[in-house]
């Protein structure tokens, strides 16, 4: 049962129009399907959904995750509040880690950030066209 309660997802997750570039979210998950997590996390609080760059699953995921946070505290934030899980991290430097530690792990490098992008070519029409586009 302990063993059952550690495995879940480590999810590296990026909100480009909330945070701005090269700030990623490393953070663990316990549910069956991940992107739950990553859907909540997108709510009323941020005003742009979350992209997800990695998700990886593990039969440890507590301890995978620490592993990481370990391995870029340099790049924390937030160095006084470590319940707040961001990093300015470029996402190439977390692939070659997970590279180096084996971890079997698919990354999506470039952030979607659909929302925010439409919101920066709405700011730039005209109110004529803007009403076409809704």
């Amino acid at each position: 049962m302990a063993q059952q309660t550690r495995s879940g997802n480590v999810y590296v997750i990026s909100n480009v129009g909330s945070f701005g570039d090269g700030v990623l979210k490393i953070g663990m998950t316990r549910r069956l399907i991940p992107d739950d997590r990553i859907k909540e996390l997108s709510d009323a609080s941020v005003p742009f959904a979350f992209d997800v760059h990695a998700m990886i699953k593990s039969d440890d995921a507590p301890a995978l995750e620490r592993l990481l946070h370990a391995a870029f505290e340099d790049a924390r934030i937030n160095k006084v509040n470590y319940r707040k899980e961001f990093f300015r991290l470029p996402l190439e430097r977390l692939r070659s880690f997970a590279g180096e530690k084996g971890l079997e792990v698919t990354f999506t490098m470039a952030a979607d950030a659909r929302e925010y992008r439409e919101t920066l070519a709405l700011e730039k029409m005209t109110p004529e066209e803007r009403e076409k586009y809704h």
